[in-house]
């Protein structure tokens, strides 16, 4: 079993593209959590055989380095490139509470891989041969607010704004299209040209025995804006940042918990990305 862990060198081409980056970002000083990543052979093989006792007692280890409660999210060989981001193909399990949780989590994000909406997508970008996932396991952030940045307009192609996607709890909301979110446009230096808000009526937060829930939102809420302008500055700042270290026209998936922000991923904006909508009505 490799065990390797966020902010060591990690090869791509082993572990996938989103943990390459992540463990790049956090060795770089980013606010990327906590965490360790498995071979795609020992995610399948948790996925499909008993764990051995050893096994167990070097994971246990691990996730109390890490600290509970964990993510389980993929890494996909071939994942996050220019021309791939396999954005929503691939399962994220969060809120595990014990090594138990997190081993089925591991098989459930394995099975993920092989579905088949997931192999029609590796067909179609012409990706060859079998899936192979690694699986990332970080501290848990427990979201008030997430979502999405990007580092160029995904609709127009402007490289001299920023667009924000933002709603209340874990941004799995905005990634799986469950809310509309708020919707912002930023200069580069920082200055707020739109505003929009969505319509936040569920946010996906954790529940206390384990795993998530969608959860009704406040009326009050739905329709008050997730970020603030120094919020929205200290986005700008991160994804200054990412470019600076990774190059331009970056997709950023983040989270803030009280008031601390965090990086949750970093790719290549695809054209994938054109496919967002932005939210409807004004702040």
């Amino acid at each position: 079993m490799r065990l390797q862990a966020l902010g060591e060198a990690i090869a791509a081409a082993e572990y996938g593209g989103k943990a390459a980056r992540l463990s790049e970002a956090l060795a770089a000083g980013l606010p990327v959590p906590p965490g360790f990543v498995l071979s795609p052979g020992d995610v399948q093989h948790f996925a499909s055989e008993p764990v051995s006792v050893t096994e167990r007692a070097l994971l246990e280890a691990r996730l109390h380095e890490v600290g509970l409660p964990v993510a389980v999210r993929s890494s996909a060989i071939g994942e996050d490139g220019s021309a791939a981001s396999f954005a929503g193909q691939h399962l994220s399990v969060l809120n595990l509470l014990d090594l138990d949780a997190t081993l089925t989590a591991i098989g459930s994000v394995w099975s993920s891989g092989q579905s088949a909406s997931a192999r029609a997508y590796r067909q179609r970008m012409r990706i060859a041969g079998e899936p192979q996932l690694a699986a990332i396991v970080q501290a848990l952030v427990p979201s008030d607010v997430a979502g999405v940045l990007f580092t160029v307009d995904p609709i127009s192609g402007s490289d001299e704004r920023f667009v924000v996607e933002a709603t209340w709890g874990f941004g799995e909301a905005v990634v799986a299209g469950l809310v509309t979110p708020d919707h912002y446009v930023i200069t580069r230096r920082g200055i707020v040209i739109e505003r929009l808000t969505g319509q936040k009526d569920v946010a996906i937060r954790a529940i206390s025995g384990g795993g998530t829930c969608e959860a009704d939102v406040d009326a009050v809420q739905q329709t008050t804006a997730c970020l603030d302008d120094e919020a929205l500055s200290r986005l700008v700042a991160l994804g200054l940042e990412c470019e600076r270290r990774f190059g331009p026209r970056q997709d950023i998936e983040w989270a803030l918990a009280e008031g601390k922000l965090y990086l949750l991923q970093c790719r290549p904006v695809t054209t994938a990305s054109r496919h967002r909508f932005p939210a409807a009505g004004s702040l």
